[in-house]
């Protein structure tokens, strides 16, 4: 963290990226802009700033190569891929769990998220002041505090306790004070208390013209997926009680059609960051190319392969397994042949981009491909579990069979509590593969230790059950920032 003002201002006040969340609003090309300009221009100022904080959703250092590796690649869903010799910078540490505190991805997932945390905290300070209605106000605030939140929530998943940021940094007090550590459970105080406020002020549903701002659904989800971790059943069960009843989602009937251009914004979809596809381009950095096919005729790099033991975890006739996993000679949907010769045997389908059956102008970097960040699958999980930590196994099976029927397998009958948690646990990491969820579902789960370590992997607990924080990060803040035990 920069001990200077500029540690805050340089969050917003550099480009700011004019986008509502539309596809159509998307092509509008970047300006650069003061908070003078936002907050004096009545007609879209408020817009603008709110699509600041949007941007950063689509940038390498939040959703980009250092998030696939630290959610993913440390899981026992993925390995490394690419070419032996080619690490991804630090990805091989993060595959075999040789990492340290000095280690590139988790630096950059840090600066990232608190960047994001910055342009909100400028959001909602100049928000109040903007000459627009109650109505879009509490909108732009209720986005800006669910935003936040999700950025929260990614730090503190990772790293544990982390600087708590609630307001723009002014004064040398404000810079000491965002480099000491809040603890895990002010963290998530701090997300509760956002996103109970996000669920007042977000409307439940958005015209086609808003794809990807963000719901009263969306918030609901990230607070129920919040409760989950601090194991929180009624709080879980409630918010997922509120997004079934409000008849809004429904699962696709074709699981592999949510991971296509033409399963976007879905009867599934609760919150997506939209990507577009055509000139100018407004995707997730990196996000297609690290991940697609490498060797003869590949799309890419070839990182994050499904791991031989993923495969495995399928029951058999699963339809979950062939729409999540590429395979080395596999003629894929829309005819592009992977090769023979291709050097990993799987490769993420979740991922892939088709280019010539979905829109596509060439460039790899910035392609369309949507990130599903919350959908009505999950919901279903999410109250699955919740309902039977409540010991009502029944109402567990119910949600939990929609998702097997779905998958073309028969429903599960499992009659005890222990018995409907494994099973949980199984149809999570099938349903969920690839969704950036498994090392994190693991570690709050407790199982890390032990299904790692199964592997060969030399997973520590209780060290290894957070991240380091980034050794930059510590000496940024002149040591005021204190290490995660172990490291």
């Amino acid at each position: 963290m920069q001990n200077s003002k500029i540690y805050s201002f340089i969050f917003i006040c550099s480009v700011i990226f004019i986008l509502s969340c539309s596809k159509s609003f998307l092509t509008e090309a970047p300006r650069t802009t003061t908070i003078e300009d936002l907050i004096n221009n009545p007609k879209d100022g408020a817009q603008r700033l709110i699509g600041s904080v949007y941007s950063k959703l689509y940038d390498w250092n939040v959703h980009g190569f250092s998030w696939i590796g630290i959610s993913s690649i440390t899981s026992d869903d993925a390995d490394k891929g690419s070419d032996p010799g080619d690490t991804g910078t630090d990805k091989d540490k993060l595959d075999a769990w040789t990492f340290d505190a000095t280690g590139f991805s988790f630096d950059e997932e840090w600066t990232g998220n608190y960047e994001g945390i910055g342009r909100v905290a400028y959001a909602l300070q100049y928000f109040p002041t903007m000459d627009i209605s109650a109505t879009e106000k509490d909108r732009y605030i209720g986005e800006a505090k669910l935003m936040r939140a999700y950025f929260y929530w990614n730090l503190v998943r990772s790293f544990g306790g982390v600087p708590k940021i609630d307001k723009v940094l002014e004064s040398q007090e404000d810079l000491i004070a965002a480099s000491t550590r809040a603890s895990a459970s002010e963290i998530y105080a701090f997300i509760e208390e956002d996103l109970n406020d996000a669920i007042i002020k977000l409307p439940l549903t958005v015209p086609v013209s808003d794809q990807g701002r963000v719901t009263k659904g969306a918030a609901q989800a990230l607070l129920a997926k919040v409760s989950l971790y601090q194991q929180k059943w009624a709080l879980v069960k409630a918010n997922c009680d509120a997004i079934i009843g409000s008849a809004q989602y429904s699962l696709l009937p074709d699981y592999a059609s949510i991971w296509k251009e033409s399963g976007e914004f879905s009867s599934e979809s609760i919150w997506e960051v939209n990507a577009i596809g055509t000139s100018p381009n407004k995707g997730i950095e990196g996000y297609f190319v690290t991940q697609a096919s490498r060797g003869p005729g590949g799309l890419g790099w070839g990182f994050n392969t499904p791991s031989v033991n993923l495969y495995n975890a399928y029951e058999p006739g699963d339809l979950r397994r062939d729409a999540t996993i590429i395979r080395r000679g596999e003629t894929l949907w829309d005819g592009f042949v992977i090769s023979s010769g291709a050097p990993n045997q799987y490769y993420n389908y979740k991922s892939y981009v088709s280019k010539t059956q979905e829109s596509f102008d060439g460039d790899d970097w910035q392609s369309n491909k949507n990130l599903r960040i919350f959908r009505y699958g999950e919901i279903l999980l999410m109250k699955a579990e919740a309902e039977n930590e409540l010991n009502d196994t029944t109402a567990a099976k119910v949600a939990l069979n929609q998702l097997r029927t779905r998958a073309g397998l028969l429903p599960i009958n499992a009659i005890s509590q222990a018995d409907m948690r494994n099973s949980i646990y199984k149809e999570r990491r099938v349903e969920m593969a690839f969704e950036h969820d498994r090392m994190f579902d693991l570690r709050r789960t407790g199982r890390a230790a032990s299904v790692l370590q199964a592997l060969g992997l030399p997973y520590i607990s209780p060290k290894n059950d957070l991240f380091p924080i980034p050794q930059n990060q510590i000496n940024k803040s002149q040591n005021r920032i204190t290490q995660n035990i172990g490291y």
